[in-house]
């Protein structure tokens, strides 16, 4: 039987459990995206919120780092996995944000690409919430990171597809540099899951 003196400190995994969820919400809303009528403000707005809780989330487990002795594993790595969760919602929440702005939703439709980006985001987010709690235990872990991986990498390939889509004529300038952007995050929040996923397998690795 393995023993361990570090502390099952459960503040630590709860608050990696709460940015976990915040994820999955914010992909959530993302999907609202291609309804048809989807109130873009009324999206954008409520990833801002989102964003804002996974912001507190993240001071209070820096704060939490900060005043205690012992931590549950490496303070270096409770610091990357924490910084690496609140990057994917920034991503999240710029793409929100900058269909609104840029009013993209007034076009026909948003390409099918990017509505695919949504859904592998979806995906990344779901299996990322169902692994925090299993990091107390540090079981049950590796299909998590093998899987985020995989869903990366689906991403990657739906990028280059909607970047061909974009810049096939099928719109002006001015929209293909717009979608652009937002393509932009839409591949930054993929390789921000991955990050997450490869923070989990060092944690991992080190404390078998």
């Amino acid at each position: 039987m393995k023993f361990s003196l570090r502390p099952q400190e459960g503040a630590f995994y709860e608050m990696f459990s709460r940015a976990a969820q915040n994820l999955v919400r914010g992909t959530e809303l993302l999907s609202e995206l291609a309804l048809p009528g989807a109130d873009v403000q009324s999206v954008s707005e409520r990833l801002a919120d989102v964003e804002h809780d996974s912001d507190q989330i993240t001071h209070e487990l820096y704060n939490k780092i900060n005043s205690t002795f012992i931590t549950p594993f490496d303070r270096e790595d409770i610091y990357r996995l924490g910084s690496g969760l609140d990057d994917v919602m920034d991503h999240l929440e710029a793409v929100g944000n900058l269909v609104y702005l840029y009013g993209l939703t007034k076009l026909p439709a948003l390409p099918r690409e990017m509505i695919e980006m949504i859904d592998v985001l979806d995906q990344q987010a779901k299996v990322t919430a169902l692994a925090m709690p299993r990091l107390k235990q540090m079981k049950g872990l590796k299909d998590y990171w093998v899987e985020c991986n995989r869903l990366e990498n689906d991403g990657d390939r739906t990028y280059r597809m909607l970047l061909v889509r974009l810049f096939s004529g099928e719109y002006d300038a001015l929209t293909v540099l717009k979608m652009k952007e937002v393509a932009d995050e839409l591949e930054a929040a993929c390789d921000a899951f991955e990050h997450v996923a490869n923070t989990v397998e060092t944690i991992a690795v080190k404390e078998s």
